[in-house]
């Protein structure tokens, strides 16, 4: 596997950790970084990307937060203050996606419900509360119908605002926009462990450029 690949699949898993430790964040203390919040919620418009960069913002520096993750996990290390929940919610959405790439019907359904929340952007920002709501909704209809779910542990002051539950539910399909494009750019479950040494290099010079 070229070293492309790998620098591609880490930047995928970014994607995926980055959205996951977001939810990890919201559940337990109601709040998140707003560029990170954008980040992974923009993700999810970049329907026709030039570069795998563009899927989030052109550059690797806005997903500094899930390439700490994926260092972390593959040099078998938890970041301070980091929560096992983030690793549990990740797994999650992998076995997730599995099941939504065997659903013909269900795929075309998320595609459709994006591109609606897409048109809201002539409206509303990317993190504007109605955009949030939609993509809620969307999550709700779609990946929540699935007999397997995410379940999602913490403060339940936090988890039981409103805008808190959006937001998780829209970050944990942001996570699965990931999760497809990790497995579009070749990832696979197997790699986790057989191919950590080159991820968490991958991971190390990517943050090394990183201010």
């Amino acid at each position: 596997m070229s070293k492309a690949n790998i620098d591609n699949q880490a930047l995928a898993l970014a994607g995926l950790f980055q959205a996951v430790h977001l939810v990890e964040q919201l559940a337990r203390t109601g709040n998140v970084n707003e560029k990170d919040l954008k980040t992974s919620i923009e993700s999810l418009f970049q329907t026709h990307p030039q570069s795998i960069e563009d899927v989030f913002g052109g550059s690797r520096e806005n997903l500094k937060l899930g390439y700490k993750e994926v260092r972390f996990l593959t040099d078998g290390k938890s970041p301070t203050g980091s929560s096992p929940d983030v690793m549990r919610y990740a797994l999650a959405v992998l076995h997730l996606e599995s099941k939504l790439r065997k659903n013909k019907k269900m795929m075309p359904k998320v595609s459709s419900g994006i591109e609606q929340a897409k048109r809201q952007l002539d409206h509303f920002h990317s993190s504007h509360e109605n955009l949030i709501a939609n993509l809620s909704g969307l999550y709700q209809e779609t990946l929540s119908t699935f007999r397997f779910r995410i379940h999602v542990t913490g403060n339940a002051q936090h988890l039981q605002n409103t805008q808190n539950a959006h937001k998780i539910r829209a970050l944990l399909l942001c996570a699965m926009r990931s999760a497809i494009l990790w497995r579009q750019v070749g990832g696979r479950r197997w790699q986790l462990i057989f191919s950590r040494p080159r991820l968490n290099k991958s991971c190390k010079e990517a943050l090394s450029k990183m201010q």
